[in-house]
């Protein structure tokens, strides 16, 4: 299979799936498939639970009407695609592959996804994507990133444009809650965080 094929069967794969077209999205899929959406862990193995995933999930349900995606770069293996993509929308629908259980929240989102693409005979074979999750729970106000090392929109913009400023790297930008070690009498210690830890038995 060509390196110019793989990226237009994605490509038509991605369009069915925006588009509502389970019968064309599954079209361009092996005939035992696997997706696995890397930090909730959504997906289906095989082509009936691919297609059933599909069906309830996804396709039609992607993301919500204003979503925006801009490539910011394509590597094209001889059997494989990996996309780096900014992807920006209003949490305005249910999104259960991305917010599993979390009813739409009306806030902006924007996220930096990686997505593996295999290819067998022609066909997708999988697709593994990848995210920050922690990123998308402090957008939509599930997560508070006081004295946590997580960031919010900001770090899928640096991937956007790499050139914005990095996170400051002072001891007071990484504090956060102490670090609950277990010791091998059955107790725990309590450690800054940031600590450097030996891994031998405390």
């Amino acid at each position: 299979m060509s390196k110019q094929a793989m990226i237009d069967t994605f490509q038509k794969h991605v369009d069915a799936e925006l588009a509502g077209d389970l019968d064309t999205t599954m079209a361009t899929m092996s005939a035992d498939p696997h997706l696995n959406h890397v930090p909730t862990m959504a997906g289906g193995v095989g082509r009936e639970g691919v297609r059933n995933f599909y069906r309830d999930h996804l396709v039609g349900k992607f993301f919500p009407p204003d979503v925006k995606m801009t490539n910011v770069s394509s590597t094209v293996g001889d059997k494989q695609i990996v996309d780096e993509i900014f992807i920006s929308f209003t949490h305005t629908t249910e999104i259960d592959w991305l917010l599993p259980g979390v009813a739409p929240t009306g806030k902006p989102v924007e996220m930096a996804v990686a997505v593996v693409v295999g290819f067998e005979e022609g066909k997708i074979s999988h697709e593994h994507i990848y995210w920050d999750q922690a990123s998308i729970l402090v957008q939509v106000g599930l997560l508070d990133p006081k004295d946590l090392p997580v960031s919010g929109a900001e770090s899928a913009r640096k991937v956007l444009s790499p050139r914005l400023p990095p996170r400051p790297m002072s001891r007071s930008s990484l504090r956060g809650p102490p670090l609950r070690m277990g010791c091998s009498d059955g107790g725990f210690i309590s450690l800054p965080w940031g600590s450097i830890v030996d891994p031998a038995p405390l």
